[in-house]
């Protein structure tokens, strides 16, 4: 019968306990504990059954030492606080991202960046070696975040297009943000609407400006009174509307480069008594159900898979690791499609 795991006061097994138990030599242990290859399977079997008995646990400093990797990940989002826990697209990355850095056996460390002290804060965690790499996420034009990540020489993959010189090179995962937009819109011209408006998103990050691009490849002549912009948020797309409508009263349809925003164009438009679709049409970006679900009407909206984008960033990172890390070129850039869920707004 299997001895019991030691209790709370007894003395740690050891790595040389755990090879007398199998039969085998210490280095026999630590590369089937560290992941070595070129250990029998056989023998791999009697070592996993010694650690279960024993209740083994590795030492994490002594195993980062040998294997040079800490099994944690950064994440960096450059947002303010209150988005990243208010905006369900980041908690639906955020939830491919920890399935899959289990998946893993990595655990993931939050690190969120609102001003230059954070960037501090950040580039001296990464300069302390506590993770293996890092996964980033909405660097807007004028930030620093890819050129401090870029120095500290640690392995990264960004969430989005990185919209920055610095970012130039660094692999990527995104959706097709301005094929998505350019589909909205011909949806919406397909509807025999003629005045589309746009509320953009801040038009210093990348996937705002391919969507509003997007909408500009589907409407060309369009004038800029037809577009305002917001901020991704549900306030900003009410208030968004508001100017649009101040402007353009005879307006039959308008885009939101998200739902959030498209949500609070649904809210504007109630409140000035127009009804949707038969006054105005409205689609949204994103597909996320936490804000479709409570439209009214049911939200037509461009669907991307932001769970699957979470875990293929890390794919990417844990490719690049196997690889070399950080000095070793990074695999390429992967950019999923989008589809148009077509529901009661448009």
């Amino acid at each position: 019968m299997p001895e019991q795991s030691p209790g709370p006061g007894a003395a740690r097994p050891t790595l040389e306990a755990v090879a007398a138990r199998a039969g085998v030599s210490r280095a026999t242990v630590s590369r089937v504990v560290n992941g070595g290859a070129g250990v029998r399977p056989a023998l791999v079997e009697k070592v996993h059954r010694a650690v279960e008995e024993l209740g083994y646990v590795p030492n994490q400093a002594a195993r980062t030492l040998v294997t040079r990797r800490n099994d944690a990940v950064a994440v960096i989002i450059a947002e303010p606080e209150f988005r990243i826990f208010s905006d369900p697209f980041f908690e639906r990355q955020l939830r491919g991202i920890s399935r899959e850095l289990t998946a893993h056996d990595s655990q993931l460390v939050l690190l969120w960046v609102e001003g230059p002290g954070d960037r501090d804060r950040v580039a001296r965690y990464l300069r302390g070696g506590h993770v293996d790499g890092a996964l980033a996420f909405s660097p807007h034009h004028d930030d620093q975040l890819p050129s401090v990540v870029s120095r500290m020489r640690v392995p990264c993959v960004y969430g989005g297009r990185p919209g920055t010189t610095s970012g130039l090179g660094v692999p990527y995962v995104d959706c097709d943000n301005r094929g998505g937009a350019r589909d909205a819109v011909r949806h919406l011209v397909s509807l025999g609407r003629q005045r589309i408006a746009h509320v953009a998103g801040p038009l210093d990050q990348a996937s705002a400006v391919d969507r509003y691009h997007g909408y500009r490849d589907a409407r060309p002549a369009t004038g800029p009174e037809l577009v305002a912009e917001g901020a991704f948020t549900e306030e900003s797309g009410a208030r968004a509307a508001a100017e649009l409508l101040d402007r353009c009263p005879d307006l039959d349809a308008v885009f939101a480069a998200n739902d959030l925003m498209a949500s609070g164009v649904l809210k504007t438009l109630r409140e000035r008594g127009l009804r949707v679709p038969e006054d105005v049409a409205v689609v949204g970006f994103d597909d996320m159900a936490s804000v479709v679900d409570r439209t009214v009407p049911a939200l037509t909206t461009v669907r991307q898979d932001v769970e699957e984008m979470g875990r293929l960033m890390v794919r990417l990172l844990m490719r690049m690791l196997a690889d070399g890390g950080a000095g070793a070129e990074g695999p390429e850039s992967v950019v999923t499609p989008t589809e148009l869920v077509r529901r009661a707004s448009a």
